[in-house]
């Protein structure tokens, strides 16, 4: 099994509304690929942190092995929801992948 960690922050210049916005269609768009990527045995999105976090969201994945992982990455669904929900709006991504 491989794990895929996403943290990241939101720019600044998103409001507050715009912000919980943001994190609903992330949530929304990435959770709803569950069960359309072979490989990808379980996927979450935590949405609602703490004041003393210094990230906004974080992505939570499972996948079968590192090689279901790499197609994931560039599996149309995701990049079409990574390309419309989470880049534009996102200014830190941090990374942390491993083998379980």
């Amino acid at each position: 099994m491989t794990k895929h960690i996403i943290l990241w922050t939101l720019k600044d210049e998103l409001s507050a509304e715009e912000k919980a916005a943001v994190k609903a269609g992330i949530k929304e768009g990435l959770e709803g690929l569950a069960g359309k990527i072979p490989g990808l045995e379980s996927i979450y999105v935590q949405a609602d942190c703490l004041a003393s976090s210094t990230a906004d969201l974080m992505l939570d994945c499972t996948f079968t092995d590192e090689e279901a992982l790499k197609a994931y990455s560039v599996h149309p669904a995701h990049v079409a929801v990574a390309d419309s929900k989470v880049r534009p709006y996102t200014k830190v991504r941090s990374c942390l992948d491993f083998t379980i």
